[in-house]
């Protein structure tokens, strides 16, 4: 499953450098090198330590993680969805990502001229959401007079129109379509911008990042969704830094992990997606699936003639394997099971397909 996340922001927010920290991250290097698709795309891969102790365990040539896809966006302005700026040029680039991460300034520099003149990440935030739901209004306004033309000959329409007008309403109210909770799969067609999940990245300096009273206000204004803090300067250091230097310059600041890890993380929860692992002398790689997904789906993921072929699934737990040492003292100890087509996944499981070629 490709995963693209959409970054947002306002001009000097820190856009740009958190793209690049994400776009430089060689921690992964050796297993999954970043990978440069067009000019503003990077595929990174997500940070899973499972996949080391397996590469180890089963002697892998390599490790693959599960990859996301950024696209770093021209900065949003003002205006933005009446075509100021990069007006609508940037606003077909994110359509069909599936997620947008809106980046945030909380730092303080003078040197680095903020857009509307001061500081405030509450307005920026609601420069960009407004933004985006005039974008979507239109993109509704436009589409109407299609939809109900098409609904004279294809009645399948009629539900695509009233979606459309339900989330109309809910957009001239000042909220986005996600948040409203509306039903997403009849307005699919739309790319409705304000239909995605949005990811929360406030860029703040080392001393903000201390303040846990600043923080909880920015927590409260975007909650229910997920804050992540970080500072976009401090992340392109620490991907350029060996590992014994990053970890020690992470202890000195008081984080368990780099702001980007973190990132990632949220992302694929965010999305309601999970990882299930394979193993052995080639590879040991994560394959993103939802959650909820079925061994076939699953399997389906590395080639859809494993799905079509699918007769069982030879499962063990990633703690059980880990704590057994190998797959053959796991099935001794009875921790290997064998699921069939309506097995639902979990997290970490561990996989070998059986199926008919």
């Amino acid at each position: 499953m490709a995963l693209t996340i959409g970054i947002v922001g306002l001009p000097n927010a820190g856009k740009s450098t958190l793209f690049n920290a994400l776009t430089r991250n060689d921690v992964l290097a050796a297993n999954y090198p970043f990978a440069t698709i067009e000019p503003n795309v990077g595929v990174v891969g997500v940070p899973d330590p499972r996949l080391g102790v397996l590469g180890e365990l089963f002697s892998s040539e390599r490790t693959v993680p599960a990859t996301v896809s950024f696209v770093d966006i021209a900065g949003i302005v003002r205006g933005a969805s009446q075509g100021e700026g990069m007006g609508n040029a940037f606003l077909s680039h994110i359509r069909e990502a599936d997620a947008i991460c809106q980046v945030t300034r909380v730092f303080v520099d003078p040197d680095v001229t903020h857009v509307e003149g001061k500081v405030e990440p509450d307005d920026d935030i609601s420069t960009i959401d407004t933004e985006l739901i005039l974008a979507d209004l239109q993109t509704i306004e436009r589409a109407l007079p299609r939809l109900e033309k098409e609904a004279r000959t294809n009645k399948d329409k009629l539900a695509v129109i009233a979606a459309a007008k339900e989330a109309q309403v809910v957009l001239d109210s000042g909220r986005t379509v996600f948040a409203a909770g509306l039903d997403l799969a009849p307005l699919r067609e739309l790319f409705l911008l304000t239909a995605k999940p949005f990811l929360y990245v406030f860029n703040c300096d080392s001393d903000e990042l201390a303040d846990t009273a600043l923080l909880d206000r920015l927590r409260a204004i975007v909650a229910p969704a997920e804050a992540i803090f970080l500072d976009a300067k401090i992340e392109s250091e620490l991907v350029e830094m060996e590992p014994d230097e990053a970890r020690e310059l992470l202890a000195e600041m008081g984080m368990d992990e780099p702001g980007l890890d973190h990132l990632a993380r949220v992302a694929f929860d965010t999305l309601g997606l999970q990882t299930y692992l394979t193993a052995g002398p080639k590879e040991s790689r994560a394959w993103t699936i939802p959650k909820g997904a079925t061994a076939p789906e699953a399997a389906g993921v590395i080639h859809t003639d494993f799905q079509k072929g699918f007769i069982k699934a030879e499962i063990v737990s990633y703690d059980d394997l880990v704590a057994a040492g190998s797959v053959n003292a796991a099935r001794a100890k009875g921790q290997v099971r064998l699921e069939g087509k309506d097995y639902v996944m979990a997290d970490g499981d561990v996989v070998e397909f059986r199926f008919n070629n």
